[in-house]
């Protein structure tokens, strides 16, 4: 009997090993999806019709529990609503067109890099969320990194790269805001992904449509259908689903922890892949922010159940914006933010 149980793996090792690799994969998808991105917008494709493509897959996909949960949740107030929107089509436009100008290795420490800052901003300056001192720190090399970067940017601003790391910056903001939206959403991850590929599929329609059909009729055939797989299935869905497993079995912050190699991992795929070789300023502000994201990510200690929590769920000052606007204001005030974003688009 000794022999037999000896032989035995630890019952919670299976389930350990399933979240590394969950988590490994995850980062691998974000690692690809930043070069690929980045190499349709500079060669291929505009954003609107790559955002189609994003969230056209996850829409379809979704739908049942969409069915389920109605295109606008009951209890879901406007102002959540839309902060679940700033992940959807105002996110990737921003962050497609910040792809156009900045180089791929430095898309990685201005956006994932810095998307736990703003997280981490908003928290302390809206709900009162409190910070421990190593995740200060870790804040601190994110922005050492962020400024190796945006001053390399500006010293060779032939290049056009500053515009790439201001709306790279931006499109961080906006997942900052859909973080805490969805925290205080009272929806799960499907479920909020559901309602925003539905809306943003919605309102990118007559801007992405009519593009997409146009590189068809082009012979870029094989070239939707990758990007179809990329942003649709691998970004909008597998990745999606991955991370929670990890996150399910490793816990939030050794998860989070992980993040950090697909900046790396997208800077060592762009070397091959697209040509890009960062310079000296742009490796020193990867190490930075790679390490400040780890340093962030409160990997130190896992976080006890009640700093898990939310403490603060109030709202800020201007939620006298009703629910009763429901799906038509929501619509209405996300195309408008869409078609600003556009209108940039063509302005910058």
């Amino acid at each position: 009997m000794s022999r037999l149980s000896a032989a035995a793996p630890h019952p919670a090792v299976r389930p350990f090993l399933i979240g590394w690799l969950a988590a490994l994969a995850t980062v691998t998808i974000w690692a690809f999806w930043i070069v690929g991105t980045r190499h349709a917008v500079t060669n291929h494709l505009p954003p609107a019709a790559i955002g189609l493509l994003r969230f056209g897959m996850p829409a379809l996909l979704l739908a049942p529990i969409l069915w389920r949960i109605g295109p606008f949740p009951m209890g879901l107030t406007l102002l959540k609503g839309l902060g679940l929107l700033a992940s959807g089509a105002p996110f990737f436009l921003v962050v497609a067109l910040g792809m156009k100008f900045a180089p791929a290795a430095e898309i990685g420490p201005l956006l994932p890099g810095t998307m736990p800052l703003f997280v981490a901003a908003i928290g302390r300056l809206c709900f009162r969320e409190r910070l421990d001192g190593v995740r200060v720190f870790g804040f601190v090399l994110v922005l050492a990194g962020i400024l190796c970067i945006g001053g390399s940017g500006l010293l060779f601003s032939g290049s056009g790269a500053w515009r790439g790391h201001l709306l790279l910056l931006g499109g961080a903001f906006l997942w900052g805001i859909y973080t805490h939206a969805y925290r205080r959403s009272g929806l799960s991850a499907l479920q909020a992904a559901a309602f925003t590929g539905f809306w943003s599929f919605l309102i990118l329609i007559p801007f992405g449509a009519p593009p997409l059909l146009a590189a068809a009729k082009d012979g870029l055939g094989g070239t939707i259908v990758a990007q179809a797989l990329l942003q649709g299935f691998l970004s909008g869905i597998a990745g999606l689903v991955l991370y929670s497993i990890a996150v399910d079995r490793l816990g939030a912050s050794r998860a989070a922890a992980l993040s950090p190699l697909s900046i790396v991992l997208a800077a060592l795929i762009a070397g091959p892949a697209l040509g890009e070789i960062p310079g000296p300023a742009a490796v020193a502000g990867i190490v930075l922010a790679t390490l400040g994201v780890v340093f962030a990510s409160g990997i130190r200690r896992p976080p006890s159940r009640r700093a898990a929590e939310v403490v603060n769920t109030g709202e800020p000052m201007f939620l006298f914006f009703s629910n009763r606007l429901g799906c038509a204001g929501s619509l209405l005030i996300s195309a408008a933010i869409t078609l600003l974003i556009l209108f940039l688009m063509d302005v910058i």
